[in-house]
């Protein structure tokens, strides 16, 4: 495995990181809770250290099984990043409504993004629990409240973090504003955004702020929720609560064209030995900026693929391929 600085940190993180999303089962339509502890351990076996959660990711169920599979494992071996700010537990509303939605038994739950001082303080205590430690290496706000002062917000976690529950402090899906806004109070070492061959919008602005700066990128959906891999195809069937239904990417048209982009770079993923998600993951973390690749894995198998990524190598040449045929791939 590599491992790479976050930002001016001291947190050391393995450049595949575990995304612990799918896991929840939320927004994916269900999980199995014994495969996804299998997925983590076999993550680990294969020299991957860092792990990436939420507590909304199955409202808890995530932390909980990240918590169950780090069990017996020495604490200073892993890396655990989580987050706080997606509300769907209030008694009383607060912030502003995210978005309305179904828990993993079907329940109704509205879903605020809200990080009051008193409310950051809190989630960070109950995903202490969750996860059964007593610190978390990276605590990141998972949506912008824009509500809630950002002074606010981070004066709680500079709290946090001078009681030693949490290392660094780190943001997602932040603007470039936003991020100079937080580190007016406090020194942050990364940004969790979206990035994939097919969704580059950070390029503009956001990368050259953070490498400018020496802030940490964590790419989520490097494999655009599995499309990249090159097993979907138009027609594919989701299962109910699996939001990947209503993505631009999974339009027919768009899974239609993504495939024949990855036609074109199987020889070399073959050449290689590799997979083609393999090949993208690795192409990911070449990315001028990106950090590390949050990825995703329901079971073991899976978990190993996506830890091998870091076997395959890619010359300057290989790249430019990749990039020449990716300029041609238009979605709709």
């Amino acid at each position: 495995m590599e491992f790479r600085q976050l930002g001016e940190s001291n947190l050391q993180v393995s450049v595949i990181t575990f995304g612990a999303w799918a896991i929840g089962g939320w927004m994916w339509g269900g999980a199995e809770r014994k495969d996804a502890v299998e997925a983590i351990r076999a993550s680990i076996d294969h020299g991957v250290t860092s792990i990436d959660t939420a507590p909304i990711y199955g409202q808890g169920l995530s932390e909980e099984i990240v918590g169950e599979a780090l069990k017996g494992v020495p604490r200073d071996k892993v890396q655990i990043l989580t987050k706080f700010g997606m509300r769907w537990d209030l008694t009383s509303p607060a912030g502003t409504l995210a978005f309305k939605s179904k828990d993993n038994n079907g329940k109704d739950i509205d879903i605020y993004k809200y990080a009051g001082k008193e409310s950051v303080i809190k989630e960070c205590e109950d995903s202490l629990k969750r996860l059964g430690t007593d610190h978390i290496d990276l605590l990141q706000i998972h949506w912008p409240d824009v509500v809630t002062p950002i002074s606010e917000t981070f004066e709680a976690i500079l709290r946090l973090q001078e009681q030693g529950k949490i290392l660094a402090a780190g943001v997602s899906n932040y603007s470039v504003e936003q991020m100079k806004e937080a580190e007016k109070t406090i020194k942050l070492a990364s940004n969790q955004v979206p990035f994939s061959m097919v969704e580059k919008t950070i390029e503009s602005e956001l990368v050259p702020y953070c490498i400018a700066n020496k802030k940490g990128i964590l790419a989520y959906s490097p494999l655009q929720r599995g499309i990249l891999t090159g097993k979907v195809k138009p027609g594919h069937a989701f299962n109910a609560g699996d939001t990947r239904a209503d993505s631009k990417f999974y339009r027919p048209e768009n899974i239609t064209r993504i495939n024949a982009f990855l036609d074109e770079l199987r020889p070399m993923a073959e050449s290689k030995g590799a997979t083609l998600a393999q090949l993208v993951i690795r192409w990911t973390i070449e990315r001028p900026g990106i950090t590390v690749a949050l990825v995703g894995a329901r079971d073991a198998n899976q978990a190993i693929q996506n830890a091998k990524a870091i076997e395959v190598k890619l010359s300057p040449e290989e790249i430019k391929y990749i990039n020449d045929k990716l300029a041609k791939v238009e979605l709709v």
